[in-house]
């Protein structure tokens, strides 16, 4: 195992390839003004790097090191393979991806397919040839193994014949299991010979185009792990490897990747690694931070992270107010990161990124963004050694699915029918997986309960870990899942789960007995009929406090509750005989099913009540209703951390439940019972 981060890395990507001017002295002037400590490079240079086939041009990277190495800012190697040089799609058309949209053209990045030979070939050449150049030098601290990446769509016909040897290796040659398992009479999609076996780009069968898409999630694992591999033939022992990955893109950071399996291919990393951008200016909320933290924490099974990119100055309307900048990075670093890095050091003065800006600005000159980082840089110096490798102890988990994602792009929540554009990063406006994870996971974020995330094929001793488990729209729930399901509420466990959840197997089959499949007994209400809203309204139980009658959304489960169920909330007529929400105790624990969508305010009522039933709720939750969040862990000293962070224009005061010092202000004591004040966009850090 590789040597962990044991400090908070704080710096920038940097292009001296992209550079109008020689500054490198310069930029490491200003760097070390701002207290920056690392540098990422060389991930998108690989044109510079290798010119013409087999040319070697390795100047810039050695100043780069150089420079930085006698001023004692480390640097992370990134391998150059995400943009590939036009060169090789000349000589190698092949390498250029084909996708639902057709063929791709030379220009963009992440246009290339990852299985191709050529590609591969030429790949690892510039791999070795870079990593064995740079891998002694003193400042080369860590690699970065490509950079956000997917399959992109890739449909070439050399990825559709490895997906039928794939196939046939999960069917052990076995056609007829195949058509069982997806259902593939309907509409004559039967496969009768392995000979005959369709292009699978405009199947409609939802089970093989879902086992399409986990295979290509299985290329970009299988990718990063060959490329993982190569570097430590080269790293030193206490050099380690990250991937920078990336979440579902809505013009900021949204949810669960769908075109990769990160619980999967962080198998391959010492660390995983994480981009996070999200609305700004007046809209900065806080929730994209936590939600991406909290999910690239749970890659690892909990482990820490490097924020490998975040934005300074970013997009237009990002541009942070006065305290922001410092409220972010340390809001990062609340969740578990161990790195805050923004991508990038100077805004570029062309090409297509020319206006998402960076630290410096057009001009190169100091701004109050880089010195408000300087503030943040400063401050990391002195008790950076107190927040580094934060531990979380959460008792909410919230349980995730690459399947159940793809699957419901298939199979959409709003019609039941696909997604017209699935697989555009940009989402249609149907309700999504992950607008029903968000919808669960915001909620707890503004609630102050914080929640870490887990993979549906977590263990039953993970589980175990957590009072309350959140179940959102868990469509495929093969067996095993469900048993694990059914084991952790009868020793105890609470769980929620919302609509859509264990209906199909593995092979997005749907079950044919009884909804929710082999649970019906757990959670003690069945159904067999689902509509559309349009109307109707949920009704809810006296004693939930907060909770008003609202507008049921999206879709809506008719719940028949077993005799002993509680009943938290119905249907308004014509749909009055059903359950909406119910609660049903099962061995040792409970189990609670949401049947239908609310609006975000409105789901608040029933968490806050599940949390309390599950007894997950303390004094952070009494700050609800204020912009202040509270995130807490334990440090490297075995001392509690906690985090106040303001998301607001206007002070705020809060009330501090355990005596400890403020790191921030010099160690100054913090008596329990005492008021905090907290600056607008401000921050407190307590060690209790």
């Amino acid at each position: 195992m590789n040597a962990p981060v044991n400090h908070i890395l704080f710096g920038a990507a940097y292009y001296d390839e992209y550079m109008p001017t020689d500054r490198l002295d310069k930029d490491i002037e200003l760097m070390k003004r701002a207290h920056i400590n690392v540098v990422r490079i060389a991930e998108s240079t690989w044109s510079t790097m290798e010119p013409q086939p087999g040319v070697w041009d390795f100047s810039h990277i050695d100043r780069v090191l150089d420079a930085m190495g006698a001023a004692g800012i480390d640097v992370i190697i990134g391998t150059p393979t995400y943009a590939f040089p036009s060169w090789l799609s000349n000589m190698y058309p092949d390498v250029l991806e084909t996708t639902h949209k057709g063929k791709a053209i030379y220009g963009g990045r992440q246009i290339m397919n990852i299985t191709d030979a050529s590609f591969l070939h030429y790949a690892e050449r510039a791999i070795r040839k870079l990593i064995a150049h740079v891998a002694g030098h003193k400042a080369v601290i860590g690699y970065q193994v490509d950079n956000e990446t997917k399959y992109y769509d890739v449909v070439s016909n050399n990825v559709q014949k490895l997906f039928v040897k794939y196939i046939r290796e999960q069917f052990h040659d076995d056609l007829g299991a195949l058509n069982a398992a997806y259902g593939l009479d309907y509409w004559s999609n039967r496969i009768n010979s392995w000979d005959d076996f369709p292009d699978v780009t405009g199947t409609i069968n939802g089970s093989l185009g879902a086992a399409f898409d986990k295979f290509r999630r299985k290329l970009v694992t299988d990718y990063i792990g060959w490329q993982a591999d190569i570097v430590r033939e080269y790293a030193r022992p206490d050099q380690w490897i990250t991937q920078n990955y990336d979440l579902e893109w809505r013009g900021y950071s949204y949810g669960l990747q769908p075109w990769a399996d990160d619980y999967e291919t962080s198998k391959h990393l010492d660390i995983a690694g994480v981009d996070i951008y999200h609305p700004g200016e007046k809209h900065l909320t806080g929730r994209e931070i936590g939600m991406g933290g909290d999910l690239t924490r749970s890659f690892k099974g909990g482990e820490n992270f490097l924020l490998i990119e975040t934005q300074a100055q970013g997009q237009n309307g990002w541009l942070p107010y006065p305290g922001q900048l410092r409220l972010q990075a340390y809001s990062h670093l609340a969740n578990g990161a161990d790195s805050v890095m923004y991508w990038h050091w100077h805004s570029i003065h062309n090409s297509f990124e020319t206006y998402w800006k960076g630290l410096l600005s057009h001009d190169f000159e100091p701004n109050p963004t880089y010195e408000e980082a300087a503030v943040f840089g400063g401050e990391i110096e002195n008790i950076g050694s107190h927040l580094v490798n934060l531990k979380k102890q959460n008792k909410v988990a919230i349980m995730v699915s690459n399947d159940a994602l793809t699957a419901l792009t298939r199979f959409t929540i709003d019609t039941g029918f696909p997604d017209p554009h699935p697989y555009d990063e940009e989402v249609s406006g149907l309700t999504t997986y992950n607008d029903v994870m968000r919808w669960l996971y915001d909620a707890l974020f503004d609630m102050n309960i914080e929640a870490d995330f887990v993979p549906a094929t977590a263990d039953p001793d993970t589980l175990r870990g957590y009072k309350l488990l959140l179940v959102p729209a868990l469509y495929v729930a093969p067996e095993s899942v469900i048993a694990n399901i059914r084991a952790y509420v009868e020793e105890g466990g609470h769980v929620l789960a919302t609509f859509k959840s264990f209906f199909t197997d593995e092979h997005v089959q749907v079950y044919h007995d009884r909804q929710p499949h082999n649970l019906t007994d757990v959670f003690g209400m069945t159904y067999n009929q689902f509509t559309n809203p349009d109307g109707t309204e949920i009704c809810f139980a006296e004693g939930i406090e907060g909770a008003r009658q609202c507008e049921a959304q999206a879709f809506m489960e008719l719940l028949r509750p077993a005799e002993g169920t509680e009943v938290l909330a119905t249907y308004s007529q014509p749909w009055g005989t059903y359950a909406a929400v119910t609660r049903h105790a099962f061995g040792k624990g409970t189990a609670e099913w949401v049947g239908t969508m609310t609006s975000a305010q409105d789901v608040k009522p029933i968490l806050r009540e599940a949390a309390e039933h599950a007894g997950v709720t303390d004094w952070a939750s009494e700050l609800a209703g204020t912009s202040v969040r509270v995130r807490r862990g334990m440090n490297e000293f075995g001392k509690r951390i906690t985090y106040f962070l303001n998301y607001s224009s206007e002070e705020q005061r809060v009330t501090v439940h355990e005596s400890g010092v403020d790191l921030l202000h010099d160690d100054a004591t913090v008596e329990a019972g005492s008021a905090l004040a907290l600056a607008p966009w401000g921050v407190a850090i307590l060690e209790s």
